[in-house]
Parts: C-alpha cells; sequence; structure tokens
C-alpha cells in the first residue's frame, strides 16, 4: 500500500533535505573564510581550485560553477592581476584561451584545499564501504557525472 505522504513532503525526505542543507552551509562559511585568509572572495577561490584540475576557457569555468561568463571574464581578471592565474592560447584551437593557474596560484589552490577540513574528520569516521556509497548516491542526485 502507497504511503499518503509524497516523496517530496515525507518526514525522512524532508530530513534529509535539511541535513543537505546544514552541510551546504557548513562548506560554504568554511570555504569564504578559507578563501579570506588568502585575501580571495570566495568566488574567486572557486575559479582557481577549479582551473588548479585544469586549464579551462571562460565558458567552460562558467558551465561549471553555473554562472554567466562575464562573471567569470571579471574574476580571472583580479586573479591574473595578483599573479595566481594566466591567460594562454588553447593548443587545440589558438583563438580560444585559456585561464590556467601560476605556480602561486596552484600553491594557493592546494592550501585552500587542505584548509577546508570540516567533512574529513566525520567521513573518515565511515569505513570505505560507507564513503563509496556516500560518494555513489551524490553523483546520482547530481545527475550521475563528477
Amino acid at each position: 500500500m502507497a504511503s499518503s505522504s509524497t516523496p517530496r513532503t515525507d518526514p525522512l525526505t524532508l530530513e534529509v533535505v535539511d541535513l543537505i542543507g546544514s552541510v551546504v552551509a557548513r562548506y560554504h562559511e568554511e570555504y569564504e573564510q578559507a578563501a579570506a585568509q588568502h585575501a580571495l572572495t570566495g568566488a574567486q577561490a572557486r575559479v582557481l581550485s577549479l582551473l588548479a584540475l585544469q586549464p579551462l576557457p571562460m565558458r567552460q569555468i562558467a558551465q561549471k560553477l553555473r554562472c554567466e561568463p562575464s562573471n567569470i571574464t571579471g574574476i580571472v581578471d583580479r586573479l591574473e592581476a595578483r599573479g595566481l592565474v594566466e591567460r594562454r592560447p588553447d593548443p587545440a584551437d589558438r583563438r580560444v584561451k585559456l585561464a590556467a593557474p601560476t605556480e602561486e596560484g596552484r600553491t594557493t589552490a592546494r592550501r585552500l584545499r587542505d584548509a577546508l577540513d570540516f567533512a574529513r574528520e566525520p567521513l573518515a569516521g565511515l569505513s570505505v564501504t560507507e564513503r563509496t556509497l556516500l560518494r555513489d548516491l551524490l553523483r546520482r542526485m547530481v545527475g550521475g557525472g563528477a
């Protein structure tokens, strides 16, 4: 027999949504604090962290961060002025410019990542199987991609 609650309003779903909201809020708070320690905004820190994974064109940065390309241009301009990012031609299409971290930018991105430890301790308390399950469930929630 089906439950009278719809999946969106059942107590378990509401509790999970609240818990996800708490994790996100805590993550953003800690991210902003870590960014401020490097005299960066949260947005600048997110762009720098993304570029530390691989150089990207502005359009792809905007897509990944779900914002307007014009916003990314300004953020990259400020990161470039600080010596954390440089623009270089894309080897696959020299008309396209890639934003890439400098050595100082990679070091700063690593320090930012290392400062984000709020979830490490609780995650360390989970078994490898539990962390794998959590990862797989989160991937499924965001559409299967990482």
